[in-house]
């Protein structure tokens, strides 16, 4: 293979091969050199040893890549050699990379659908498809920077046709999670997220329903199919957290004795927690149990074995029907304000919201408040039974299908 001096001048006068490919070195840097096909493709290259092994990269095409700029380059990739480097391996490893959809495909995998709760996975999954492969899903991970993340959440805080501060905050979190995933997981070597201020402001909702609009939602359910109407009405009765009611088991329910029990891994705090059922709640979940078609779940989604999740279409029908404008979580802050009301100690409703007890003395209180628990839902049962009908209830009768 030739050597010579290369030049523009000499470039033009090189011609193809007649078969095969070959390589005129530069006699002026040592190793680097241009390549020429029989089908007059040209191509810079450099060729070195590493542990005792040839190695060739090909730096660029010409006349794309100018012979000062292959020459510069070469110059630069064989200075990280004599250093020990092995670019051409280092050039592969970074082609063969985990894209940013493989990593939120791992992450989705490995972590979201095995250690967090099926809502929040689904959640995950949603933001991942609406807001991230959009932008980033060809990416190789690690090319993600600081300003990506900054540039694509401050853009949905301040979509033209419909700004999202929240969730600009949710799509945050996320992409910081996902990339401390791929950190633990040695897919990526840092987390271009970290340390990246919340675009949006959030303000804490105390959202109340009054009982006009409690006795609204009610008669609105009517319409849903009965899946919506019994989680919604759980919600109001139960005043336990979504994710928990559209996630229910079989096999947490106890009928006869009246208890629902929910696994610790199933609850916000990590702590199993027993939630007393009342008349109402129970028969509508005698009836969910006869009519569901899943060996385990109550409420099963539209696979097998996955409960249900999406009600954001079910909550705008109920909005309009109603005409009350609300989030599934104020039912369950309602029904907790209204049982103060009705003066249901704040203590016992705190147990039966399932919050985590802060100072010494709960660490030695172990009295389990199943008594007051139960009498505290029965009392609002029949409060949440006179709101609904518009009537007083006698104690011992219970009017809540409307």
């Amino acid at each position: 293979m030739p050597i010579r001096k290369l030049t523009d001048l000499a470039l033009k006068s090189i011609k193809p091969p007649p078969k095969g490919q070959e390589t005129h070195w530069d006699e002026k840097l040592k190793g680097f050199g241009l390549r020429v096909s029989q089908g007059g493709s040209r191509a810079w290259i450099i060729a070195y040893r590493h542990n005792r092994r040839m190695r060739w990269m090909k730096l660029g095409s010409y006349p794309i890549l100018t012979l000062a700029d292959a020459r510069e380059q070469a110059k630069n990739k064989l200075a990280d050699v004599q250093k020990g480097v092995d670019v051409a391996s280092e050039r592969k490893a970074a082609r063969d990379a985990d894209s940013f959809s493989e990593l939120c495909e791992r992450y989705l995998k490995e972590h979201a659908r095995q250690k967090k709760k099926p809502g929040s996975a689904y959640e995950d999954e949603r933001i991942i498809n609406r807001e991230l492969f959009p932008n980033w899903g060809s990416r190789k991970a690690h090319e993600i920077t600081r300003k990506d993340v900054i540039e694509l959440v401050n853009g949905i805080a301040m979509r033209s046709e419909k700004p999202a501060p929240v969730q600009a905050n949710r799509t945050l979190a996320l992409i910081s999670t996902i990339f401390n995933f791929g950190v633990d997981n040695e897919i990526v070597d840092s987390n271009p997220a970290a340390r990246v201020r919340k675009p949006g402001a959030e303000h804490q909702r105390d959202r109340v329903l009054t009982e006009d609009e409690i006795r609204c939602v009610w008669n609105a359910l009517e319409a849903e199919p009965s899946k919506t109407r019994a989680i919604f009405r759980l919600a109001l009765l139960t005043a336990q957290r979504k994710g928990e009611i559209v996630g229910m088991k079989k096999d947490e329910l106890e009928f006869d004795s009246g208890w629902w029990t929910i696994a610790a891994e199933r609850t916000k705090n990590g702590l199993a927690h027993r939630v007393p059922l009342a008349p109402e709640a129970t028969q509508i979940l005698r009836e969910m149990e006869l009519a569901s078609r899943d060996e385990r779940l109550i409420f099963r989604g539209g696979r097998i074995g996955r409960p249900l999740t999406n009600l954001q279409k079910s909550m705008r029908r109920i909005k309009k029907e109603s005409e009350v404008d609300f989030r599934f979580h104020d039912l369950r802050r309602t029904a907790a304000s209204l049982m103060t009301g009705i003066g249901i100690p704040r203590l016992v409703v705190s147990k039966l919201l399932n919050h985590v007890e802060r100072g010494i003395t709960a660490v030695y209180d172990r009295h389990s408040y199943d008594n007051e628990k139960r009498a505290a839902l029965l009392k609002w049962e029949r409060r949440l039974a006179e709101i609904v009908s518009g009537k007083p209830q006698r104690a011992n009768v219970i009017e809540l299908r409307a």
